[in-house]
C-alpha cells in the first residue's frame, strides 16, 4: 500500500506541475520564447529629421530588416523627442536601436555656441568657436572645460533616457585629427608630416591649467609639446575619463555604451588622442575606411585584428565598420568575411542611404 501512495503522490505531483505550465502560458498568451543575439550582427548608420513622415521611415526601416540588418545607429542630433518618436518605428520591424551622437565635436550646438570658452584652441592660437581646422563643422567642444563637459554629458544622459535604446554611441569623442588618413591630404592640399600647430589642440584655458596644476609647466611655452610624454597622455585621459563617465551614466538607465572609434588604438592614438583599448565601454565599432589611407582592402582583416587582440581580456565587442561607398558589392562581400575571418563581432555599414540594391543583395545572401 506504501508503495501505491507514492506512485499515486509523484502521478498527482506531474499532473500539478503540467496543470502550472499551461496556466503560464494563458496567462502571457504565449510561450516563453528567448530572442538569441546574432552570431554576427550587421549594423547601419543612419540619420532622420523631423520631415520624413513615420510610414516613411517604417518601410524603410522594413527594408533593412528584409536584407538582413540587425541594429540601426540613429543620429538624430542628440534631440531625444525626435528619437524617442523613431526608435518605435525601427523597434516594430525587428530592429535594435542605438542612439548616435557627435560628442565632443558639436557642430551648430545651440547651447554651446553661447560659451566661446567651451572650445577647443590650436596651438597656434586658433579657437574651434569660429576658426575651424579642416572642414566648417568641426566645432570642437573641450573635454577639460567643466561645463562643456556637463553639457555632453547631459545630451548622452537625455539619449539613455529614451525607451527602446540600446545603447547610447558616441561618435568624434576625441579631438581634432593631428594627423589627416592619408588618402584625404591631397583634399586638403595638405602635408602632414609632423604635429602642425594649426591642427594640435587643446591649448584652450581650461585645458592648460588643468594640466599645470598636475604637471607644473605650460605646455604654450614647451619647444616642442609633441615630444612631452604627459601632454599627451594628459589629453588620452581627457578622452577616456570622459568615455568612462558616460559609461556609468548610461549604465544607470540600463543602457550600454558604444562608439564609433579608429581603426586600431596605436592608430586613433597616434591621429586623434584616442586610446579605445582602455576605455571603460561595451561596444566599439572601428571606422575601417581602408581606402582612406590608400590601404588594399585585406587591410580590413588586418585592422580587424589587430583591434580584436587589443581588446583581448576586456568585456568589449569589436564590430568592423565599412565605408560603403567605395566598395562594389563583389569587395563588399570580401570585406564582410575579412571582418568575419579576424574576430569581429558584426559589421556596420556607412551608410544606408547610400547602399545600392546589389550592395543590398551581397549583405542579405552573406547572412544565408
Amino acid at each position: 500500500m506504501k508503495i501505491i501512495r507514492i506512485v499515486v503522490y509523484c502521478f498527482l505531483l506531474g499532473l500539478m506541475s503540467c496543470n502550472t505550465q499551461e496556466k503560464s502560458k494563458e496567462t502571457t498568451g504565449v510561450e516563453d520564447v528567448t530572442i538569441k543575439e546574432p552570431k554576427f550582427k550587421y549594423w547601419n548608420w543612419i540619420t532622420v529629421g523631423h520631415k520624413k513622415s513615420d510610414s516613411a521611415y517604417t518601410a524603410h526601416f522594413k527594408k533593412l530588416k528584409g536584407y538582413g540588418i540587425d541594429a540601426v545607429l540613429i543620429n538624430s542630433g542628440a534631440d531625444p523627442k525626435l528619437l524617442a518618436r523613431v526608435a518605435p518605428l525601427a523597434t516594430e520591424e525587428g530592429l535594435e536601436v542605438h542612439a548616435w551622437m557627435f560628442t565632443t565635436n558639436r557642430p551648430g550646438d545651440s547651447i554651446a555656441l553661447q560659451h566661446p570658452d567651451w572650445y577647443m584652441v590650436s596651438r597656434s592660437g586658433k579657437s574651434c568657436f569660429d576658426e575651424r581646422p579642416y572642414v566648417n563643422y568641426y566645432q570642437w567642444l573641450s573635454p577639460s572645460h567643466p561645463d562643456a563637459r556637463k553639457h555632453i554629458l547631459s545630451l548622452i544622459e537625455g539619449l539613455a533616457k529614451v525607451e527602446g535604446v540600446a545603447s547610447v554611441h558616441l561618435d568624434y569623442i576625441r579631438y581634432p585629427d593631428v594627423y589627416l588618413p592619408i588618402g584625404l591630404l591631397p583634399k586638403y592640399n595638405l602635408k602632414q608630416e609632423e604635429e602642425l600647430p594649426d591642427f594640435d589642440f587643446d591649448y584652450s584655458d581650461a585645458s592648460v591649467e588643468k594640466f599645470m596644476a598636475l604637471h607644473h609647466k605650460d605646455p604654450r611655452k614647451m619647444e616642442n609639446p609633441a615630444i612631452d610624454i604627459e601632454w599627451k597622455n594628459f589629453r588620452l585621459n581627457e578622452i577616456k575619463s570622459l568615455v568612462n563617465e558616460a559609461y556609468t551614466l548610461v549604465h544607470k538607465y540600463d543602457k550600454k555604451l558604444s562608439a564609433a572609434v579608429f581603426p586600431y588604438p596605436e592608430m586613433a592614438d597616434y591621429m586623434v588622442r584616442q586610446r579605445w583599448d582602455k576605455w571603460n565601454i561595451d561596444i566599439v565599432l572601428p571606422m575601417i575606411y581602408y581606402n582612406f589611407y590608400n590601404e588594399e582592402l585585406d587591410w580590413i582583416g588586418y585592422a580587424t585584428a589587430q583591434g580584436v587582440e587589443d581588446l583581448k581580456g576586456r568585456p568589449t565587442d569589436l564590430h568592423t565598420g565599412l565605408y560603403t561607398p567605395k566598395l562594389s558589392p563583389e569587395d563588399l562581400k570580401l570585406a564582410i568575411q575579412y571582418a568575419k575571418d579576424n574576430g569581429a563581432s558584426g559589421v556596420a555599414f556607412f551608410d544606408d542611404y547610400t547602399l545600392t540594391d546589389e550592395q543590398f543583395e551581397v549583405i542579405k545572401t552573406s547572412k544565408e
